[in-house]
């Protein structure tokens, strides 16, 4: 396993308040053209990027721990897909694949058909965001099928198209003011182990969707059911063990699609290449973004042959999907997945937030610590109780970032800070980071 390789020092270091000066500068002129509805968590501009450090516009570097929302897991500026874009973009910036095809997209497409579970054959689309990856997932699963009806899991974030949104639970901001939505979503009670009001297993918990979703829509009338294996914006909540292959097992059963979203989750962010590979499910498709693409915009829906061919030509893609400067970065950035062990550097840092977080479970107001990898959450409640504490979840990331450490927050009550590193982000920096949101979580 090779060492990973940087560019800029893997430190923190602050040599004004945050933001500076120039990020000061900036923000005004943002102000003045950008619209209001598109929001940044941190207040400082970015300059440089590498590893676990992003160095702002007034030269202070600061620890990262939210990796572009889990996009840069291979470093903001890995060697192998900073290499392959330059050498890219030196031949061409775009051709469309729709009108003149070209290697790039082919190859990326045979890493997916070998990475992704499943023995079977496998065929990709690749298109441009995780928004634009579920819907094609869902038509291709309604076109298969010759159903409308699509199931979808509670405390679900698939996007912010009007598709994704009447999929995504959680109303403000995502939903707010832009109904209405597209019809024939149900919404099915999914596996949250913390929130169950008496301990149920996986199996009873799946068990529960079938029957809300049997009663409710039929069987027969469900084209899919989507799932995200470890849920995202919701909380980074993991289902029970035994939830995924009992629903899965009922897909099968009915002729539904069983649809397994690992956007946020895929590209070894869980400790595996992907999270459903922890109980050895095999979705019939696929969606996955962010890591995919290395840093640049890239997205796909990869599945069963039989299914992603039902579609008739010309029925999926378009102008961008598949861009060939994506395409090299992808490359670049699986490249770099193999050689780094990512997987396991992702374990490790598990391992680090549960030894320091975990003690934290039970005192004051932190109720849970939960995750899988690189993906971890901890959940903040009233003291002694399970309510929702989002003031809490807020402060300790403000604190945070005054300090020079990105957070970021999550749930569907919005009383989770997530830890999303850079799966290359030093030991020593990660530990320090740590330190940092024990001491502000304690306080």
């Amino acid at each position: 396993m090779a060492d990973p390789i940087y560019h800029l020092a893997q430190e923190r270091r602050l040599v004004t308040a945050l933001p500076g000066p120039r990020s000061k500068e900036l923000a005004a002129r943002r102000d003045a053209v950008v619209a209001k509805g598109v929001s940044s968590s941190s207040p400082f501009y970015v300059a440089q990027a590498d590893g676990g450090v992003l160095v702002d516009a007034d030269g202070n570097s600061v620890i990262d721990l939210g990796a572009g929302i889990a996009v840069t897991s291979v470093g903001a500026s890995a060697p192998h897909v900073v290499h392959n874009v330059q050498e890219a973009v030196a031949n061409f910036t775009h051709s469309s694949f729709a009108t003149t095809p070209y290697e790039g997209y082919v190859a990326v497409c045979e890493q997916l058909a070998e990475l992704t579970p499943g023995t079977f054959a496998k065929k990709t689309v690749l298109v441009n965001s995780g928004a634009e990856a579920v819907e094609n997932a869902i038509k291709i699963a309604r076109h298969a099928t010759g159903r409308a009806a699509v199931a979808v899991a509670e405390n679900a974030f698939h996007g912010r198209t009007n598709l994704t949104m009447a999929l995504t639970t959680k109303a403000m901001p995502y939903k707010v003011g832009f109904g209405p939505f597209a019809p024939e979503i149900y919404h099915f009670p999914s596996s949250n182990p913390f929130r169950e009001p008496e301990p149920i297993t996986g199996e009873q918990a799946a068990q529960r969707a079938i029957d809300y979703l049997e009663t409710t829509v039929g069987a027969d009338h469900l084209a899919c059911l989507l799932q995200e294996p470890i849920q995202g914006e919701g909380g980074f909540i993991v289902p029970a063990e035994g939830y995924l292959p009992t629903l899965q097992a009922w897909c099968h059963e009915h002729g539904i699609v069983f649809i397994l979203d690992e956007i946020q989750c895929g590209f070894c962010r869980s400790g595996k290449w992907f999270a459903c590979e922890y109980e050895g499910v095999e979705p019939d498709l696929i969606t996955t973004a962010k890591a995919l693409g290395g840093g640049l915009p890239l997205a796909a829906v990869t599945g069963r042959a039989e299914i992603m061919d039902s579609a008739q030509a010309g029925g999926l893609g378009g102008t961008y999907g598949g861009n060939p400067i994506s395409c090299a970065a992808s490359l670049g950035a699986i490249e770099t997945m193999k050689e780094w062990d990512l997987p396991a550097r992702a374990r490790a840092i598990e391992s680090a937030i549960r030894s320091k977080v975990g003690p934290l479970v039970g005192s004051g107001s932190v109720g849970d610590v939960r995750g899988r990898g690189a993906m971890m959450a901890v959940e903040f409640v009233k003291p002694g109780t399970k309510e929702p504490d989002a003031a809490r979840a807020g402060q300790v990331a403000s604190e945070l970032l005054h300090e020079g450490v990105i957070v970021l927050t999550c749930g569907i009550y919005g009383n989770c800070v997530r830890f999303l590193p850079s799966l290359v982000i030093p030991a020593d920096l990660l530990d320090e980071a740590l330190d940092l949101f024990v001491a502000a979580a304690s306080r």
